[in-house]
């Protein structure tokens, strides 16, 4: 980041440099949170199958707790003298992830994209943990309390795809379309 692009104040504590970098790694985080809203509501709606109600339902508490998530995240942004960026246009372009790739489908066939999308974005967070680590731990801390509910929002999901031996019907898959395809057909099973 050029000298000219810090922003003019930051959190008490932290330099310019370190409140830039900070609200970079959060932009990320805020990106990809703003996308999964979305895909949540998008799965809220395209869901159909016997299971429809019981996956329809359970979305609808993990699209506001991101939302949440997401606010959180644009203000800690703000916090730190730097302005977020909410757009759908800035997030297309910024995204290093394909959009979702299932529309009208089974409920456990989008539980298995599903599975795939949270895997990104924990990693993703994951990661910014770690960078925020050394960063600032108000931020961190941020991170840390997003990843416990994302965690448990996957493992709602997964408790779907989960056979009673403990394995994944999504095992393997290395994309949303895999993922339903496994998870669909081990259902079918």
């Amino acid at each position: 980041m050029a000298r000219s692009d810090l922003p003019k104040y930051t959190v008490p504590g932290l330099t310019p440099e370190e409140g830039a970098a900070t609200a970079a790694i959060l932009q990320d985080r805020l990106n990809s949170l703003n996308d999964l809203a979305l895909t949540l509501k998008h799965i809220h709606w395209n869901v159909v199958g016997p299971q429809f109600i019981a996956v329809h339902e359970m979305l609808d508490p993990q699209v506001d707790a991101v939302r949440e998530m997401v606010d959180e995240t644009a203000e800690r942004i703000a916090t730190l003298g730097v302005a977020p960026e909410g757009t759908p246009g800035f997030i297309v372009k910024n995204r290093t992830w394909d959009d979702y790739a299932i529309g009208r489908a089974g409920a456990i066939d989008h539980l298995g994209a599903l599975d795939e999308v949270y895997d990104g974005v924990i990693s993703s967070h994951r990661t910014a943990m770690e960078e925020t680590e050394k960063l600032d731990d108000v931020t961190n801390d941020l991170i840390v309390g997003q990843l416990r509910q994302l965690e448990l929002f996957q493992w709602f999901v997964r408790a779907h795809l989960e056979s009673a031996g403990g394995r994944l019907s999504t095992q393997g898959a290395e994309t949303e379309k895999q993922a339903a395809s496994k998870a669909g057909a081990a259902a079918k099973r």
